[in-house]
């Protein structure tokens, strides 16, 4: 999101209005707008799982029923994964019983999206595979079968907030268990679901797509150095990210890793290595339609620091010739004020020493918080894996396609992105020294 979850933009338009809002410092380089100044919030333990509890659908589940997201499941054959779920789950005789079948559909969603964007098995539909966006619209019409669901036995709402955990969780690859081989090194690699959805539905993320492409590859440097590409998807959504979700998901992963890279959506026409991320959320809404400001809550909030910073070497990524797209390391970042009532202050070359945090070289929505987080989590684990943030170019359709859900720009971008991020991922690690 750029700036964000990347700001993962929606493909067309990012108005000047959404760059204000996302606070960003972004590619254009401008000072983040004039905000409400507002005290950091004060941070709380993560809970142990998103809080997803509501009988009625969510407002990401609403969206559902609109044609582009019913001809994005259909034209990639997972129109059926909702309905075959609720089949399974309406035989449930128990909460485990109920898990099973969570546990099996979650995990065969995210299987499925992974082995049709790599070209295994059946398209089962006209889309192209590469699309990240049915693995998205299926996870919701799947969460949205299970808030529905009415069992003939008590499920306490604890428990109905367990499933959907699990749900969430085995969709988006959290719980895939890796594949260890001898002298092959693991490389972390997160990517982000559409977001923006109500300026325009047909949103993709080519972080998600790149993490569908690369999850379970196999990656070789010139030197011969070998690494799997170990992906994860996180939602666009600021309660999951204050329970914990991206510490729960990185936290085995990061031991093993060599490298790891947080990527979303930017705002331009490049790519971006942010050096510095914030502690402060900005508070755009996100696909919830909930905005979030202060803090980013973490489970330690009085050791909490202000800055993180990139170890991915970029220098070196900014002058390889991974792709089509050029690459910039953005140092800038936006200091909170340092009386009440003044106004942010915007540096170029990252925060002064003992400055509080406005908003991230990534700018202050849910991509400066993932690789704010990662690199916190990598630090306090003692860790000196080299990692951090690379922020996409804006995938984009093509100038006179307003309604198609695909065109051949929109294709073209998007394969060259995710073939880019891979090309940046390689020339990481070939940096990387045991």
């Amino acid at each position: 999101m750029h700036r964000g979850p990347a700001r993962t933009s929606a493909p067309a338009l990012l108005t000047a209005s959404v760059l204000a809002l996302s606070a960003c410092a972004g590619s254009s380089g401008t000072a983040a707008p004039p905000v409400t100044v507002a005290s950091p919030a004060v941070a709380s333990a993560p809970a142990t799982a998103p809080v997803l509890t509501a009988d009625s659908p969510t407002a990401e589940e609403r969206r559902l029923d609109g044609k582009v997201p019913q001809e994005l499941l259909r034209r990639s054959g997972f129109h059926a994964v909702a309905p075959d779920f609720a089949r399974e789950l309406g035989g449930s005789e128990g909460y485990e019983s109920a898990e099973r079948a969570v546990v099996r559909h979650g995990t065969a969603l995210w299987r499925r999206a992974v082995d049709r964007a790599q070209g295994r098995g059946a398209a089962g539909g006209d889309l192209p595979r590469d699309d990240d966006r049915p693995l998205y619209w299926a996870r919701l019409a799947m969460a949205r079968e299970l808030r529905a669901w009415k069992p003939d036995f008590t499920l306490p709402s604890d428990e109905q907030a367990r499933l959907l955990d699990r749900l969430e969780r085995t969709s988006r690859g959290h719980e895939a268990q890796p594949v260890i081989s001898p002298g092959v090194d693991h490389v972390v690699l997160t990517g982000f679901d559409p977001f923006s959805l109500d300026r325009e539905i047909r949103t993709s993320n080519p972080s998600g797509a790149a993490a569908l492409a690369l999850d379970g590859t196999e990656i070789t440097t010139p030197d011969g150095r070998r690494a799997r590409v170990e992906a994860v998807l996180f939602p666009v959504r600021w309660d999951d990210f204050a329970a914990g979700e991206v510490e729960r998901a990185l936290r085995t992963r990061l031991p093993r890793a060599s490298l790891f890279a947080t990527v979303s959506q930017g705002g331009s026409d490049r790519f971006d290595v942010e050096r510095f991320n914030g502690a402060r959320r900005g508070g755009m809404p996100d696909n919830l339609t909930v905005g979030r400001q202060g803090l980013a809550p973490v489970d330690d909030p009085g050791a909490q620091p202000q800055w993180t910073e990139t170890s991915l070497p970029y220098e070196t990524l900014a002058a390889a010739r991974t792709g089509r797209f050029p690459v910039r390391v953005n140092t800038a970042v936006v200091e909170a004020p340092a009386k009440d009532g003044g106004d942010p202050v915007r540096r170029t070359n990252g925060p002064a020493p003992g400055s509080r945090a406005w908003s991230g070289s990534g700018g202050d929505y849910l991509s400066n918080e993932i690789a704010y987080r990662a690199t916190l989590l990598r630090d306090r684990l003692g860790l000196s894996i080299p990692g951090g943030h690379l922020h996409t170019p804006v995938l984009e359709f093509g100038p006179r396609n307003a309604t198609a859900a695909t065109d051949p720009v929109f294709l073209r971008n998007r394969a060259d992105i995710v073939r880019q991020v891979r090309e940046l991922l390689r020339t990481a690690l070939g940096t990387v020294t045991d």
